[in-house]
């Protein structure tokens, strides 16, 4: 009988094989957060010298007068909405695709899907393309000034070259990605930004191009970071093994693509709407002027912070897809747990620092005393959407590198979209606590995204991601119902 039951009890362990067995652990985690720390701080340069493009071109027709500000500034917000978010989002799709069959050791299927993106994204651009041609009809029928709505129109003609270089350029930054090759990118987006201020200077104040010249200048230097791309992925050795040429398989599998990617940009751009809307609605407020002045400063603040946690979740997201392509759960889990920590940390140390700065934030953008004094109020709700945005990054890039497109979709449109919007339409304009009232609104449907992605992230069975995955590698696509499981 006592040697039934030690048989049935597990082996003790000594204090030796305890602490071998808790330093293989240390060690495990120490691994992986120099793998994340190698992708995150790179593409964190990388998103942030993007958005720069954007602000550098703004501040420059800022010198021209209001009339070239505005319309640059509509023009810009309109471009984002309709047109660079939808491509941004959709190329998102390639890091389930990528990640996983690179993790899978199946190198061939990369330049195989590069192809494909670039070929279905390409087919996106020509309908986008007719929006911003006619958009001063569009600004007009919705009520903008006549004037604004024309000049806006020129300033999108002319980044509409640089919607079809962005459209190349996103599939092949995330074919470089999926393989941990960073480097290229972050010289080639810091090369663009230095070449950028003096092209544009010399379009906007040099020539008769006057604030369409910015436009210009960041289609030339898109079309730059796609030269410079494709000539590294062409005749580098990091990439002998997993370019392709061109075959017939790209083009039959652009419907495999769209079940990935049409979700991928509906998660991505239902966020991105709902604070373009948060603007409008600003507008609707009493003192329209001073609420969208400090919504805008706001947001302006927290979209250059949120290039940390994109960062993070574009590296959670190559960590994640490679290791479940890979056949490694175990990994996956801990790529998780490891940037949640990461995330969290940096998120509280931003957000201490930003409040510490509270006072002067506002001087930052406006030399007005009533408009700093209200940024100064509303940076206390600014440090806790660092916090929420900070982890829902990194949980979003969680679910591309895993393929859960579809369940953020959801997860987005429910929270921002039933909750987040309609409480800040309450606060703003039936209590009266306005522009306040609409942040805490997108601030509570920012935390209900957050929290519900937890939850699904802290229920993932992981064995069954795996075996996902392998059926995504070399079959195709899940069907939705097989992914909720």
């Amino acid at each position: 009988m006592e040697e039934a039951l030690l048989l049935l009890l597990p082996p003790l362990e000594t204090g030796e094989e305890r602490g071998s067995r808790n330093g293989r652990w240390v060690d495990g985690i120490k691994d992986e957060g120099k793998k994340l720390g190698c992708l995150a701080g790179p593409m964190v340069a990388v998103t942030l010298s993007q958005y720069l493009l954007q602000v550098i071109s703004n501040m420059m027709v800022g010198h021209l007068g209001q009339l070239s500000l505005s319309s640059a500034a509509i023009a810009t917000s309109l471009t984002g909405v309709t047109g660079f978010s939808v491509i941004l989002g959709m190329a998102s799709g390639m890091e389930t695709l990528c990640g996983q069959a690179y993790g899978a050791k199946q190198y061939q299927k990369l330049g195989t899907h590069m192809y494909r993106a670039i070929f279905s994204l390409v087919l996106v651009c020509l309908p986008i393309s007719l929006i911003w041609v006619n958009m001063g009809k569009i600004l007009c029928f919705i009520g903008q000034d006549p004037v604004i709505s024309r000049e806006a129109q020129k300033y999108a003609v002319w980044l509409i070259p640089g919607l079809f270089a962005f459209a190349t350029t996103q599939p092949l930054m995330k074919f470089l990605l999926s393989q941990s090759i960073v480097l290229p990118m972050f010289l080639s987006s810091l090369l663009t930004l230095a070449l950028h201020i003096p092209l544009c200077w010399y379009l906007v104040f040099r020539t008769e191009l006057g604030y369409v010249g910015a436009a210009l200048s960041m289609s030339i230097l898109y079309w730059l970071n796609v030269l410079i791309l494709g000539f590294y992925i062409t005749y580098s050795e990091s990439c002998k093994a997993t370019r392709s040429l061109i075959t017939k398989e790209a083009f039959r599998g652009i419907s495999e693509f769209f079940h990935l990617a049409l979700p991928s940009a509906v998660m991505i751009c239902l966020e991105w709407w709902s604070f373009e809307l948060l603007v409008l609605l600003s507008g609707l407020l009493p003192n329209p002027k001073l609420e969208t002045a400090v919504l805008s400063i706001c947001l302006t603040s927290i979209s250059c912070l949120d290039a940390i946690p994109y960062g993070l979740g574009a590296a959670v997201s190559t960590r994640v897809g490679n290791e479940l392509g890979a056949g490694n759960p175990e990994r996956a889990r801990l790529a998780v747990r490891v940037v949640t920590v990461i995330a969290l940390t940096e998120a509280v140390v931003v957000s201490v620092t930003l409040f510490a700065l509270r006072r002067v934030v506002g001087y930052a953008y406006s030399s007005e005393t009533e408009v700093a004094d209200h940024v100064m109020e509303m940076v206390p709700l600014v440090c806790l959407s660092v916090i929420m945005d900070s982890l829902q990054g990194v949980l979003s890039g969680v679910a591309r590198g895993c393929g859960w497109q579809n369940i953020g979709a959801y997860v987005n449109f429910g929270a921002f979209y039933l909750f987040g919007i309609p409480v800040a339409v309450v606060l703003g304009f039936l209590l009266h606590i306005r522009g306040k009232g609409l942040w805490i609104g997108i601030l509570g449907g920012a935390t209900l995204q957050t929290l519900l992605l937890f939850t699904i992230t802290a229920c993932t069975n992981w064995q069954q991601q795996v075996k996902m995955a392998k059926e995504r590698t070399s079959e195709g696509i899940i069907p939705l119902e097989n992914s909720l499981k």
